[in-house]
């Protein structure tokens, strides 16, 4: 039975989940599967389902929810989005729960107007229209504003899923502020490459797997 459902669910693993997901499958009171990712909360298979967890809500709800789970459940906090299954033939009912870091709850709430950036040991509330750029860099989220360089716990991915279409994903290290782009035009090898309003000139790269998409946001 756990082959039959891991089967069923291996093309969706694999299309859709990302790297930093942990995916449980459940059946019954306890775990039947359990595949790591980069945020691994260590459910063993066998383990009984414990109480506040997503594979038990969804027990309860018989219906797909998202929410966060503290601590206290698995030691560990995750943002988990789990599934009810079913197979008519065997009458087999369990959960599919993708475990996922808890900063991807941010990208399942609305567009955010203001974000905090850090300095040392300060926290800033930041207007997010007076953000001119966002950068990932060595593993870490930068918040550029003409004032000054901040940083974010947030990755790029969920910033892009919270950021209005004020912003655009030109680079897989960049995201900009679509009204601090003085300019865009080609370098010396002919790639394009944008310029923001800024106290110094600055040029950031469009990479050629977002060209397409930067050319038909602005439209040119």
């Amino acid at each position: 039975m756990e082959n039959a459902i891991i089967r069923q669910f291996s093309k969706f693993i694999e299309d859709w989940v990302p790297k930093e997901a942990s995916i449980a499958i459940a059946g019954g009171n306890k775990y039947i599967s359990y595949i790591p990712g980069n945020h691994d909360i260590r459910i063993k298979r066998g383990q009984t389902i414990p109480s506040g967890s997503i594979t038990e809500r969804v027990y309860l709800h018989k219906q797909k929810i998202e929410s966060l789970v503290d601590k206290s459940v698995f030691g560990t906090p995750y943002f988990g989005v789990g599934y009810p299954l079913e197979e008519p033939e065997t009458g087999f009912t369990g959960a599919l729960t993708v475990i996922l870091p808890p900063e991807y709850s941010m990208g399942a709430s609305s567009t955010i107007s203001f974000i905090v950036g850090r300095q040392d040991d300060i926290w800033i509330p930041l207007s997010v229209d007076r953000i001119v750029y966002f950068e990932s860099y060595q593993k870490k989220t930068f918040i550029y504003t003409e004032e000054g360089c901040y940083t974010s716990k947030y990755p790029l991915k969920t910033l892009e899923q919270r950021l209005s279409e004020n912003f655009i994903r030109i680079h897989r290290s960049y995201i900009v502020n679509i009204a601090y782009i003085s300019q865009i035009s080609r370098n010396i090898s002919s790639n394009l490459e944008v310029t923001l309003y800024m106290q110094e000139n600055t040029l950031l790269p469009i990479s050629q797997s977002y060209v397409q998409k930067v050319r038909s946001m602005l439209g040119f």
